[in-house]
């Protein structure tokens, strides 16, 4: 039913604003078209995140996107890091890092939070 369908990330958010400028200025997405004061989709790659206001905000604390960033993962945590994003470090059982890469057998992860403190994942799929 829903396997030829394709699923949109979505985040909840206290102040809109404060997330675009993450958002658009750290993470370099764009928004298509005119704001709305209440959300933003924004496009990426064949999907799109979407962005809300809410009050329920920072509640889930577990991974709320997963970006399959390939190869590319150590240049983007560099180049986020330049940005000021800050990176999370866990102690997984069976894990070795380098820097802020966790290291799974052939899996490499990178795990940062959005201002409302939303888990995103940065993974290298071997």
């Amino acid at each position: 039913m829903l396997n030829d369908k394709q699923p949109v990330a979505t985040i909840a958010v206290r102040d809109l604003q404060v997330a675009r400028r993450f958002y658009e200025d750290k993470l370099g997405l764009t928004p298509p078209g005119d704001p709305d004061p209440h959300m933003v989709a924004y496009p990426c790659g064949g999907s799109s995140l979407f962005v809300y206001q809410s009050e329920y905000a920072g509640t889930n604390k577990a991974t709320s996107v997963t970006w399959n960033v390939g190869s590319d993962l150590t240049e983007i945590v560099r180049r986020l890091g330049a940005k000021g994003v800050a990176f999370e470090n866990y102690d997984f059982p069976g894990t070795t890092k380098e820097g802020d890469i966790h290291i799974f057998g052939e899996i490499r992860n990178a795990w940062f939070k959005d201002p409302d403190g939303n888990i995103h994942s940065l993974v290298d799929g071997g």
